[in-house]
């Protein structure tokens, strides 16, 4: 079974992402273009966003173990485009250096306790990773040049978001089910929801579909594809979907609390 991403791959692809997010900023026509994977937001917003957050968690990781992220306030975005991109750049590289400080290992604050993943920098560099990359492809729609995410990372995504965004200790209030995703690149992954909660894990071949442990539903599409739908950016139909949808359904309708 394939490893996921070593914490050197992750920082060279955040930074690889970075760079793309600021050429499509920089392509723009105008800060004010709309975003249509984030309706609500401008391309500035989107900028603003997602260098806030580089800053955050570059607090975060410094700061170390905590039970809560340590209080901070960030430079206000400047308007001015090549300024903002330059904003943008010196935040993208305060996160970089605080990961490359503490390393993969150390623990820190996350948001996703309940979760598979670890309380740990690298964690967070893999979460991070994945934030910049699907708002670099916000990015690139928001221009009209949208382009699938690397393979590695997106492959890296999946496993991502079912491990820290799925996964809990949360009940799972309807029936049990089980949800398979096939990558077209040839990897898969099953999510199992019960009274204890959701869990999920890296299947070494795709299943056969049969026996007690055949999934409701499966979903396949490429890794992209996956990633894009977990986030919300592609519709369901987008991929090839066999079994029960309801449980989808269900899935994006849930929001667990612990």
């Amino acid at each position: 079974m394939e490893k996921t991403l070593g914490f050197a791959d992750l920082l060279r692809l955040m930074d690889e992402r970075s760079t793309a997010f600021r050429a499509a900023v920089a392509a723009a026509p105008s800060l004010d273009v709309r975003v249509p994977t984030c309706p609500e937001w401008t391309l500035f917003d989107l900028v603003q966003h997602l260098g806030e957050g580089r800053r955050k968690w570059a607090a975060i990781v410094a700061a170390g173990p905590a039970d809560a992220p340590p209080a901070m306030s960030a430079p206000v975005a400047p308007r001015e485009r090549e300024a903002l991109l330059a904003w943008f750049a010196a935040s993208t590289g305060e996160l970089l250096d605080a990961l490359r400080e503490a390393g993969p290992d150390r623990g820190c604050w996350t948001w996703w306790g309940p979760s598979q993943s670890p309380q740990t920098t690298g964690a967070v560099a893999r979460h991070q990773l994945q934030q910049v990359a699907v708002h670099t492809y916000d990015a690139q729609v928001a221009v009209g040049a949208p382009q699938p995410l690397p393979d590695e990372v997106a492959l890296d995504g999946v496993d991502e978001f079912l491990t820290t965004c799925v996964a809990t200790t949360a009940a799972w209030p309807h029936k049990p089910a089980v949800i398979d995703y096939h990558a077209t690149e040839g990897r898969s992954w099953r999510l199992w929801f019960s009274a204890d909660g959701a869990r999920a894990a890296r299947l070494p071949t795709p299943v056969a579909g049969e026996g007690p442990e055949a999934a409701y539903v499966s979903a396949r599409g490429t890794a992209n594809e996956l990633v894009m739908f977990c986030y919300g950016r592609i519709p369901m139909d987008s991929l090839r979907l066999d079994g029960d949808r309801r449980v989808f359904d269900q899935l994006i309708a849930w929001e667990p609390e612990e």
